[in-house]
């Protein structure tokens, strides 16, 4: 310290210095932690009561790293020989996870799931916490606690108003997008590779939120981290349940309107005909519109017709005041004329089943919104930013997991996750288990 006050400081020094202090801050620190949690540990050893067939066997030492550094912990182990199983009451009651403390597993599931890859996850941890974790640790770690995490999207509703309680408007939303997939997840599945192969996987997103008042100009405006999300890599019969449980959960049953709003797409439109019945389904207005674009340019032969973007205008225009289906006739009619029917049909056949669902200036005057933004954004942001990186190949577990802790991020919920982890490790302790 008598040096660095003698000598001017530089940038490199001072750098240094701060390192130095994090350093002999910690190591007092670590041992109060390590001190603190082997006073508990005792006493939980000492209190435990074992169940039926379990048998100490000893104490055994296991060396468990923290937030500020590594230390010894003793603890008792039991071993349950009908069972083949051991149990460290300790263990269950701190919530360790593997090696790790409960605070330093959540750290490294945070940054290994909202990091671009696990090895910048190490590189920032090392750089902000001076945590000597690597990339493969917290891989193993994601994907241990991962399993619980998505587990915990799709648990069981609990009796009550719901989170949001009794909303004007309930909104669902959902998407899919494909992430790459290692070659034997994709092996034997039909793609869009120029040879009919796969290299991708459908992730299903959906989110729900709420909105209770229009602005100045009667536009809607979205409830204030009102967004929630969950995700599955399965199949959209498996996933809408899944949704419902989550409506349900942010008050579905109590909610005055509830509105489904997605593209197009016949999956999702039946996912909402069986999994929300009663509510207002509206498919998206900027995919409609791309949509336009297409019967456009294969009435006009071009996107490049000089009548293509006033007509797409048009288009717009028309559709906000609900005339869908006078478009779909008044263009059939026209690419008969031209001798386009076969290619116009095609395009057309996406407005002729969904007017209903493209009433849009009716429901803009409902308050409602017609544009699916959120879950688009959600797409990029909670999916792809993370699984669709340049060189990555995923696992269904790896990317299930690492997914499951971004919709539990996004949606505001790391908290009450740990909880429940905590509540789940600690009720192995029980002598008898608890009543379903």
């Amino acid at each position: 310290m008598e040096q660095f006050r003698a000598a001017a400081p530089t940038g490199v020094g001072v750098q240094r210095l701060e390192v130095l202090v994090r350093t002999a801050l910690c190591k007092p620190a670590n041992a109060l932690v390590g001190w603190l949690l082997q006073e508990a540990a005792d006493r939980i050893d000492a209190a435990y009561q074992p169940r039926p067939g379990q048998h100490r066997k000893g104490r055994e030492r296991l060396q468990v790293q923290g937030r500020f550094g590594r230390f010894e912990l003793a603890r008792d182990y039991y071993y349950h020989a009908g069972r083949q199983q051991g149990h460290y009451p300790a263990d269950a009651a701190l919530g360790r996870e593997g090696a790790y403390t409960p605070a330093l597993a959540r750290l490294m599931c945070l940054e290994g799931a909202d990091e671009a890859s696990y090895q910048k996850a190490e590189l920032h941890l090392a750089e902000t916490g001076g945590l000597a974790v690597s990339a493969r640790q917290i891989q193993r770690v994601v994907q241990r606690v991962g399993q619980g995490a998505q587990a915990w999207q799709e648990r069981e509703i609990q009796p009550g108003p719901g989170e949001a309680g009794a909303a004007p408007v309930l909104y669902v939303s959902a998407d899919g997008t494909g992430v790459p997939m290692r070659r034997k997840e994709v092996a034997g599945r039909q793609g869009k590779q120029p040879d009919g192969t796969a290299k991708t996987r459908q992730v299903y997103l959906g989110c729900v939120f709420t909105q209770h008042r229009l602005d100045e100009a009667g536009h809607p405006v979205r409830d204030w981290e009102s967004t929630t999300y969950v995700s599955r890599l399965d199949s959209i019969d498996q996933f809408g349940p899944l949704l419902r449980r989550e409506a349900l959960r942010r008050g579905l049953g109590t909610a005055l309107k509830v509105v489904l709003l997605v593209d197009g797409a016949e999956g999702l439109e039946n996912m909402g005909t069986l999994c929300f019945k009663g509510a207002v389904q509206i498919v998206d207005f900027f995919h409609a519109l791309e949509h336009a674009g297409e019967v456009l340019r294969a009435l006009l032969g071009s996107k490049e017709h000089p009548d293509y973007a006033p007509r797409r205008h048009r288009w717009a225009e028309r559709l906000l005041a609900d005339e869908v289906d006078k478009l779909v006739a008044e263009t059939r009619q026209e690419a008969t004329e031209l001798g386009r029917s076969e290619a116009v049909e095609k395009e057309l056949g996406y407005f002729g089943r969904n007017v209903a669902r493209m009433q849009y200036g009716t429901f803009r005057r409902q308050g409602f919104f017609i544009g699916s933004g959120v879950i688009e954004a959600g797409c990029k942001t909670v999916i792809g930013s993370r699984c669709k990186q340049s060189g990555m190949f995923w696992s269904v577990p790896g990317a299930e997991h690492i997914l499951a802790f971004r919709c539990i991020h996004a949606s505001r919920r790391i908290d009450s996750f740990w909880q429940h982890r905590l509540n789940q490790h600690a009720a192995r302790n029980d002598t008898l288990p608890l009543a379903a």
